[in-house]
């Protein structure tokens, strides 16, 4: 056999594929920044057995970040999306994230009722589905 001759089973493929004209782009995707950014905080309990609430936690970020940043600190808007147990789950501006995490970092904590309340930020982000890939799902966050 010649070494032109063909392969029945593998046809040889063209040098150049033809272009078609008829290609089109159906989507196009651009992830940029998002206005947001979340946190989880932990929390120890102001007294055994009970659980903080919305208002407590407000107070204690605002100590927070009052003592770090001053009336500054304070105005920085703050949803707080979940409390349960000793978690807290927060949604603040993405630019100012940098500073609230320095904040709660250098909060000693609140003595109340001779017990001692701590904030740790246990993870920040710009997503949330982030956040929660360490057992809870995203959809808890927010059932009440």
């Amino acid at each position: 056999m010649s070494s032109e001759a063909m392969d029945i089973d593998h046809p040889p493929l063209p040098s150049s594929l033809p272009k078609s004209s008829h290609s089109q782009t159906l989507t196009t995707l651009t992830i940029s920044s998002p206005p947001f950014s979340y946190a989880h905080l932990s929390t120890t309990a102001a007294l055994p057995g009970q659980e903080l609430d919305m208002i407590e936690v407000r107070s204690y970020l605002t100590a927070a970040l009052r003592q770090f940043l001053g009336d500054t600190g304070v105005a920085i808007p703050i949803d707080i999306l979940k409390v349960q147990e000793t978690s807290v789950w927060v949604r603040l501006p993405r630019q100012d994230l940098g500073a609230f995490a320095g904040a709660i970092t250098a909060f000693p904590g609140i003595t109340q009722n001779e017990s001692l309340l701590l904030l740790q930020l246990k993870a920040c982000g710009d997503y949330l589905s982030s956040l929660l890939g360490r057992g809870e799902g995203e959809a808890d966050i927010w059932k009440p």
